[in-house]
């Protein structure tokens, strides 16, 4: 796989927005699971990247984190961040990216680019739910109601805010330049 120059750079910059943009962070009194803006950033690093810069991109991400770099929520790094209690949400965000940047490539579609986001962030959540029902010992169940189920409202908020912003993006910035993606 070769990359351009730009692409590279592209990917750079959204894996330190992503960065950023997981440092935007509430802690909730009732989970572990903090409030952030991760999914907006992938969600948009799909939109626009497309399925393999966004998923390269998403990737840098999690090996900064792994690697040690502060880059997850509140400032976490560290491989044990990837293999805690909320690592399976981390892990799902690559297939995400991805799955929004195909679906975006290959159909064009704004219906199927919903559907897209939504299908990317039911893997994020069934990964992030697996990995934290097994670390804490809780029930999926259990685990879908401290993880999952306060957030699905926000988190419809976030897609919703990153296609209008991605769409624009991309309509404004590569159309007015005159740049293929």
């Amino acid at each position: 796989m070769k990359l351009s120059t730009r692409q590279i750079i592209l990917c750079g910059l959204f894996a330190a927005l992503i960065s950023i943009l997981a440092q935007i962070s509430i802690p909730l009194p009732f989970t572990t699971v903090p409030f952030t803006l991760q999914i907006f950033g992938i969600a948009i690093t799909g939109l626009i990247l497309g399925s393999k810069c966004g998923f390269i991109s998403t990737l840098i991400y999690l090996i900064l984190g792994a690697i040690g770099i502060p880059v997850f929520a509140n400032f976490a790094g560290g491989i044990s961040v990837l293999f805690g209690p909320t690592g399976g949400f981390l892990l799902g965000y690559p297939l995400m990216a991805f799955i929004i940047g195909y679906a975006k490539e290959k159909f064009n579609s704004n219906f199927i680019t919903s559907i897209s986001m939504i299908l990317g962030l039911a893997i994020v959540y069934t990964l992030g739910t697996i990995m934290f029902s097994f670390i804490t010992g809780n029930t999926i169940l259990q685990s879908l109601i401290y993880c999952v189920v306060p957030f699905i409202a926000v988190d419809i908020l976030k897609l919703i805010l990153a296609y209008i912003i991605g769409e624009t993006v991309c309509k404004r910035v590569f159309s007015s330049l005159n740049i293929a993606k």
